[in-house]
C-alpha cells in the first residue's frame, strides 16, 4: 500500500523556449540537452539561471536516437543513425560552441593517445569522438563517478575507461580506451547502466547486475565466474542458436507457433549465478595485464511474467527505467574526485508498468521498496530525496529510503537506545500528483525536474478504450472520432524542487491534522518519519554550505522531538523508539517531562514512561529540581509503582522531598512488594533528613546477607555514576562509619553480580576514604574489598590482577615499615582459613620471622605476603620488578626473597643464603623443600656446603653440626654403601661419620 498525500515539493516551474519540436531530452551538470525532432540538432540550455537561456547549439553527424550527459568529463554521448548504419559518438568540448563558428574537430577513438601527431597549435574546440564497434550499439550509459563508458551490443558488452590527456597548460583533451569486452550468450539488452563497477542490464522481463571485483584466487567462488579463458570466446558457445536453428531445430523463443511464458523469478546473492546467463571477459587494455585478475561477481536477477490486469495487455508490460544510484555520506566533491572512493551505498531501480523495485546492493543484497502505481508509468528517475515517476496525465512524487539503508551502514549506533532511524521496511509515500497533458519524457538533474509534454489530439489507447465503451452501451450510437494531425502542441518544462528544510516544515504542519484527530495516529508517525529522512538525507549528503547545514541540525533534532512525542504516546508497537529519538532531540529530561505534561489527558504513553525509567537507569540525565523530581514520583507512582525503589535512588532526584518519597514507599510496601529494597531505601532517605532512629529502625529489619541482595538489586543506594565519575552515597559514608563489613561485602557482591567493574569499585573506595588517616593511594577499606574479592571471585584474569596489587601494597608498606593504626578487616590467619589463594606458612618461614605476641599492622601485612608466596596461585615472575624495593638485609626482606627465589626453583642460591645470613632454618627449609627430584641436593649441595662452613666457622659451630648430622641421615636413607662412601670427606673423623655409614649398610 502506497500512502498518497497533498504535500508541494515542487516549488516553481517555466517553459523552455525551444525553436523546434523536441525529439528528445536529457540533462546533466548543470544542463539541459534537447534533440530536435528530426534528431540532427542538439540545443544546450542552462538550467540553473531563470528562464535556462541557450548555452549553445550544434548539428550532430547522424540522427539522434539514445543521448547521455555524464558528468565526470562532462561529454555527451549518442547513439545515431545514419544511411540505415548505427553509430556511437561521444561529444566533448561542448561549450566551446557558445562562441560563434567554433572549429569542430571530428577523430576516431584513440587518435591522441595511440601516438599520432596532433599539429599545430591546440585549439579550443568540440571534439567529435567516433567509437568503432564490432557490433551495432543498442543503448549506453555511462558511470557518473570515473566518466567510463558502456555500451550494450545484440551479443556483448563493451567497456571504455575515460582518459584525460594535457596538450597544454590550459588545454586538455578526452578521450577513451576500450578496456574491456563482456560477451552474453543468449541475452541482448535493452538498456544498461554502469556505475562504480557495478553493471545493470535489462532486456523487456529480466533484469541482471553484476559487478567486476578483484578476482580472489583462493576462492572457488570466484574461479565459477569466470567460464572460459579471458581472452578465449567460443564461437560454438556464442552461436549456439544458430547452428541449431541451421539443423532444423528453432530455440523456444524463436519459434512462432506458440508464445512462452516466463514464471516470477528473484535470485539474490551468490545464488544469482544460477540464472542462466553466462558472462565471459575479454581484455583489450593497454592495462589488461594487470586488469585481468577482475572476475564478475553475481549480484541480483530478478524475471518477471507478463500481468494481466491494471489494463496492461502482455505487449506493454516490458521493464523500463534501469538505473544504478550510488550514495556517498562524505562531501560530494571528495567522492566525485576520488575515482578509488567506494559509495557508501549502491541501489538499482527498475520499473513494470504498474510497479516499481528498488534494490540495496552493497554489503547484504535485498529489496528495499516496492512501489505500486495508481495508473500506468512511462518513465521514473531515482534521486537521493525522491523517486520521479511521469504517467500519461500526471508527474508524481514519491518518497525513498535511500538514507534508512545509508545511516545504517554510515552509523553503528542506529537501532539501538542511542540512537534511532525510521526502518528500511517503511512504506513509501507519494507525496504529490501533479498533473499534466500529455507527459512524454522525465529527466532530473539537482534539484531541477525536466518535463516533455506532446499533446496528442487521440492516442491508439484513447481510439481503442473509446470502441470498447461504445460496443458496452447498446442504447448509445457514436461514432468513431476521425483520426487526425499527430500532435497540435508540445511543451518542455523546468520544474524547481523546494528546499528540504521548506518541505519538511510542511511535512510537519501537515501531520497535525491527522495528530488532532488521534494522539497515536500512524499516519501522523510515518509523515514524521518522512520528514526525518528528508533531513538526514540532506545531512549524510554534507553538500551544504555551514549555515544551512546548522538550520538543518536543528530541524532534524526537532524532527527527533516530534518522532519521540508520537511513540511516546504509544502503548505497545514501537514504544521503545521514544528512548533514542529523544536522546537525539537534545532535549534535557526536564523539556521532555513538560511536552509530556501537556498532553496528560489520556495517561502517560508507555514510550514516555520508557524513556523515562531508562534515563533515570543510565544517570544520564540531569539532577532535577525539587518540583520536576515530585511529578516524577507522582508519575511512576501512578504508571509504574513498583519502580518506585529505583526512582528513589537515582541521583538525579536527590532533590525530591523525602517525606513525599517515604510517602510513596509505605503505599507501595503495603501492597504487599517485597521489602528489603524498600527498607533499604527508606533507610538511605532516613539519612538524608538526619533522622538516625528511623535509619536504624530500617536498619534492623533484614539480616546482612538479606541486604547484601537489596544492594544488587539497587546499586545507586551505595554509589552514583559510572566510568571515572564514581561517588559514595550518603548511605554509603554512613555504613563506612558504621558497617564497613557490610559495605565490602556490598560491593563484592555488585562486582560478582556485573553491576560494577574493579575499576569503577576503586575509585569508589578511594573517593570513600579521600579525607580519612591514610595518604597513601590504596586505603585499608580498598585492601579489604581485593581481599574479599579475591576469595568471591572465580575468574582468573581477576585473580591475577588482585593478586599483583596486594602483593603490590602488603610490599609497598613493608619497605616504608608502615605503622597505620587501621586495621583489616580480615587477618593473615582469616584469610588462609577462607581462601585457597593463601597458603600455610612454610616452617622454615616461621624460623625466619617468628610470630610476636602482639602483632603489628606490619607484621600482618608481612604474613599475607608470605602467605601468598607460599600459595598456589601468584605468579613470582610477575612480582620481580616490585622486589627491587625491599631490602633482604633483614630476616623479613630476607624471607620474601628466599620464597621467591624458591618458587623460581632457585634452591641452590637459597641454600647458600640461608646458610650464610640463618644457618638455624636450613634443616626446616631443605625438609620442607628439597623433596622429589630435589632431593638429591641434600648430598649435592647441602653437605659439601655445610661441611665448608664447618672447616672455617671455628668452634662455635653447633649449628651447623646438628645441620650436617641431619644431612647424613638423610643421605644415609636414600644413598648406597658406595656412594655414600664417596660422599665422605677426606678430613673427616671416622668417629663421626661411622654411624651413619653403618645405617646406610643396614
Amino acid at each position: 500500500m502506497v500512502h498518497v498525500y497533498n504535500c508541494h515539493p515542487f516549488a516553481s516551474q517555466h517553459i523552455v523556449s525551444a525553436e523546434q519540436e523536441p525529439g528528445l531530452v536529457c540533462c546533466g551538470g548543470g544542463a539541459l540537452f534537447v534533440v530536435s525532432a528530426g534528431g540532427c540538432r542538439i540545443e544546450a540550455y542552462e538550467l540553473q539561471r531563470e528562464g535556462c537561456p541557450l548555452i549553445c547549439r550544434f548539428s550532430s553527424m547522424g540522427s539522434v536516437l539514445s543521448i547521455r550527459h555524464c558528468a565526470a568529463g562532462d561529454y555527451l554521448v549518442t547513439i545515431e543513425e545514419k544511411n540505415k548504419a548505427t553509430y556511437l559518438r561521444a561529444y566533448t568540448n561542448w561549450r566551446y560552441q557558445a562562441v560563434e563558428k567554433t572549429r569542430v574537430g571530428v577523430r576516431l577513438l584513440g587518435h591522441l593517445l595511440r601516438g599520432s601527431s596532433f599539429r599545430g597549435t591546440p585549439k579550443e574546440q568540440m571534439e567529435i569522438i567516433e567509437i568503432p564497434l564490432f557490433e551495432p550499439p543498442l543503448c549506453m550509459a555511462c558511470c557518473s563517478l570515473t566518466g567510463d563508458l558502456l555500451v550494450g551490443c545484440a551479443k556483448s558488452l563493451v567497456v571504455f575507461s575515460l582518459k584525460r590527456q594535457t596538450l597544454s597548460e590550459q588545454l586538455s583533451v578526452l578521450d577513451f580506451e576500450r578496456v574491456l569486452i563482456l560477451h552474453i550468450q543468449g541475452w541482448s539488452p535493452s538498456q544498461v547502466a554502469f556505475c562504480a563497477g557495478y553493471i545493470a542490464l535489462q532486456t523487456e522481463l529480466e533484469v541482471l547486475v553484476i559487478k567486476l571485483t578483484p578476482r580472489q584466487k583462493s576462492s572457488a567462488a570466484a574461479e565459477e565466474h569466470t567460464l572460459l579463458p579471458e581472452d578465449i570466446m567460443s564461437e560454438t558457445s556464442i552461436d549456439e542458436d544458430a547452428e541449431m536453428a541451421k539443423d532444423g531445430f528453432s530455440p523456444l523463443h524463436a519459434q512462432e507457433d506458440f508464445f512462452l511464458f516466463p514464471r516470477h523469478q528473484e535470485m539474490l546473492g551468490n545464488e544469482a549465478q544460477e540464472c542462466g546467463i553466462s558472462l565471459v571477459l575479454e581484455w583489450t587494455g593497454m592495462e589488461a595485464e594487470s586488469q585481468g585478475d577482475m572476475s564478475v561477481v553475481y549480484i541480483l536477477f530478478r524475471r518477471f511474467a507478463p500481468d494481466f490486469f491494471q489494463g496492461c495487455s502482455i505487449e506493454e508490460t516490458h521493464l523500463h527505467s534501469l538505473q544504478l544510484h550510488p550514495m556517498f555520506t562524505g562531501k560530494r566533491e571528495e567522492a566525485s574526485i576520488s575515482k578509488g572512493r567506494e559509495p557508501t551505498c549502491m541501489f538499482v531501480f527498475f520499473s513494470l508498468p504498474n510497479t516499481g523495485y528498488m534494490y540495496s546492493l552493497k554489503n547484504t543484497v535485498e529489496l528495499v521498496s516496492t512501489y505500486q502505481y495508481p495508473e500506468k508509468t512511462h518513465q521514473a528517475v531515482l534521486s537521493d530525496h525522491f523517486l520521479y515517476i511521469i504517467t500519461r496525465s500526471a508527474l508524481q512524487c514519491f518518497t525513498v529510503r535511500c538514507s534508512a539503508v545509508a545511516a545504517r551502514v554510515d552509523d553503528p549506533y542506529i537501532d539501538t537506545t542511542m540512537k534511532a532511524c525510521p526502518p528500511i521496511t517503511m512504506e513509501v509515500c507519494a507525496l504529490r500528483i501533479q498533473l499534466f497533458i500529455g507527459l512524454k519524457l522525465l529527466c532530473q538533474d539537482g534539484n531541477q525536474i525536466v518535463l516533455l509534454t506532446a499533446a496528442d489530439v487521440d492516442s491508439k489507447e484513447d481510439t481503442e478504450r473509446t470502441a470498447r465503451r461504445n460496443t458496452s452501451r447498446k442504447s448509445s450510437v457514436c461514432k468513431p472520432p476521425e483520426p487526425s494531425d499527430s500532435a497540435h502542441g508540445w511543451n518542455l518544462y523546468v520544474i524547481t524542487s523546494v528546499s528540504t528544510l521548506q518541505l519538511y516544515r510542511e511535512i510537519v504542519e501537515y501531520s497535525k491534522r491527522y495528530e488532532q484527530s488521534s494522539a497515536s495516529s500512524q499516519s501522523c508517525v510515518h509523515l514524521l518519519s518522512e520528514g526525518h529522512l528528508l533531513l538526514r538525507t540532506a545531512l549524510l549528503l554534507q553538500d551544504c554550505e555551514s549555515a544551512e547545514r546548522a538550520q538543518l541540525q536543528q530541524a532534524f533534532q526537532e524532527s527527533c522531538a516530534h518522532l519521540g512525542d508520537c511513540f511516546g504516546r504509544f502503548e505497545k508497537k514501537d514504544c521503545h523508539l521514544a528512548l533514542p529519538y529523544y536522546k537525539m532531540s537534545g532535549l534535557t529530561v526536564t523539556d521532555v517531562i513538560k511536552r509530556n505534561m501537556s498532553s496528560v489527558s489520556n495517561g502517560y504513553g508507555k514510550g514516555f514512561i520508557f524513556f523515562l525509567k531508562h534515563s533515570l537507569y543510565e544517570e544520564t540525565m540531569e539532577e532535577l529540581s525539587k518540583d520536576m523530581a515530585d511529578k516524577v514520583l507522582e508519575i511512576f507512582s501512578v504508571a509504574e509503582p513498583a519502580q518506585l525503589p529505583h526512582v528513589v535512588s537515582s541521583p538525579s532526584m536527590l532533590n525530591a522531598d523525602p517525606d513525599r518519597a517515604v510517602t510513596h514507599l509505605r503505599r507501595l510496601e503495603a501492597s504487599g512488594a517485597p521489602s528489603i529494597t524498600l527498607a533499604l531505601c527508606m533507610a538511605s532517605l532516613a539519612l538524608r533528613k538526619g533522622d538516625l532512629h528511623s535509619y536504624s529502625q530500617q536498619m534492623d529489619r533484614h539480616a546482612e546477607m538479606l541486604q547484601v541482595y537489596g544492594f544488587i538489586e539497587e546499586p545507586k543506594l551505595l554509589l552514583h555514576g559510572r566510568g571515572k565519575a564514581v561517588l559514595p552515597t550518603t548511605l554509603a559514608q554512613h555504613l563506612h562509619h558504621t558497617h564497613e563489613g557490610l559495605l565490602v561485602a556490598a560491593v563484592v557482591a555488585l562486582h560478582e553480580n556485573s553491576k560494577i567493574r574493579l575499576e569503577e569499585a576503586d575509585l569508589f573506595f578511594q573517593e570513600l576514604c579521600k579525607d580519612g588517616v591514610e595518604a597513601d593511594s590504596s586505603p585499608q577499606l580498598l585492601v579489604d574489598f581485593w581481599e574479599a574479592l579475591l576469595v568471591a571471585s572465580s575468574h582468573d584474569a581477576i585473580i591475577q590482577e588482585l593478586l599483583f596489587r596486594l602483593t603490590s601494597v602488603y610490599i609497598d608498606r613493608i619497605s616504608r615499615g608502615d605503622r597505620s593504626s587501621v586495621k583489616a578487616l580480615k587477618t593473615a590467619e582469616d584469610l588462609i582459613n577462607s581462601c585457597s589463594h593463601y597458603g600455610v606458612l612454610c616452617p622454615w618461614v616461621s624460623i625466619l620471622t617468628p610470630v610476636q605476641f602482639n602483632i603489628t599492622h606490619h607484621q600482618e601485612d608481612l604474613h599475607k605476603l608470605q602467605s601468598l608466596l607460599c600459595g598456589p596461585s601468584l605468579e613470582v615472575s610477575s612480582i620481580l620488578p616490585l622486589l627491587e624495593q625491599l631490602s633482604d638485609s633483614d630476616p623479613t626482606g630476607l624471607s620474601i626473597h628466599l620464597l621467591c627465589a624458591t618458587k623460581l626453583g632457585q634452591h641452590e642460591t637459597s641454600i647458600n643464603r640461608l646458610l650464610d645470613r640463618c644457618p638455624e632454618a636450613i634443616i626446616s627449609y631443605a625438609n620442607h623443600e628439597l623433596q622429589n627430584h630435589k632431593l638429591s641436593l641434600w648430598w649435592q649441595k647441602l653437605f659439601p656446603e655445610v661441611c665448608d662452613r664447618i672447616r672455617t666457622g671455628g668452634k662455635d659451630n653447633t649449628v651447623l653440626l646438628s645441620a650436617l648430622k641431619e644431612t647424613l641421615v638423610v643421605a644415609a636413607k636414600e644413598l648406597n654403601p658406595l656412594e655414600f662412601l664417596d660422599l665422605l670427606p677426606d678430613d673427616g673423623a671416622a668417629h663421626f661419620f661411622l654411624p651413619h655409614l653403618l645405617q646406610c649398610s643396614q
